[in-house]
């Protein structure tokens, strides 16, 4: 089972002081779990590593991280995913990039990833990365 993995978790490998840092990169960098991305995740990690944490360097080598771990799942969003997610975001109260994730998880049976606890883990709609199952 391929494992869609949303931009917190990947945002994670620049906060190596959280708690789930070790989880995030023991499933991101260490492991040899088939990874799933949305294109959307690139510009997540842009923004809230290379902007809101002002680490560029950083944000560049996490887009081209995210790009070559999900290279061929390395999702577009199309009109198709953009009505499955305004489902998604009116059944659950969530963001419409929130529900992108869970809607591409949903459409090809993948795991979601997350460490949205308030929107996503908590609503079981993602596994933490200590919890994602993977060979």
């Amino acid at each position: 089972m391929s494992l869609l993995v949303d931009a917190s978790v990947w945002g994670n490998l620049a906060e190596p002081g959280d708690r789930f840092h070790r989880d995030s990169r023991n499933l991101l960098i260490d492991s040899n779990a088939t990874l799933a991305a949305l294109d959307l995740t690139l510009y997540e990690v842009a923004n809230a590593v290379g902007v809101k944490m002002g680490q560029p360097k950083r944000a560049h080598w996490l887009s081209e991280l995210v790009a070559a771990r999900c290279a061929e799942r390395l999702v577009r969003v199309d009109q198709r995913l953009v009505a499955a997610a305004v489902d998604v975001a009116a059944e659950h109260a969530l963001t419409a990039y929130d529900a992108a994730y869970v809607a591409a998880a949903r459409q090809n049976d993948w795991q979601l990833v997350s460490l949205d606890m308030r929107d996503l883990v908590s609503k079981g709609l993602a596994v933490t990365p200590d919890a994602a199952v993977y060979p």
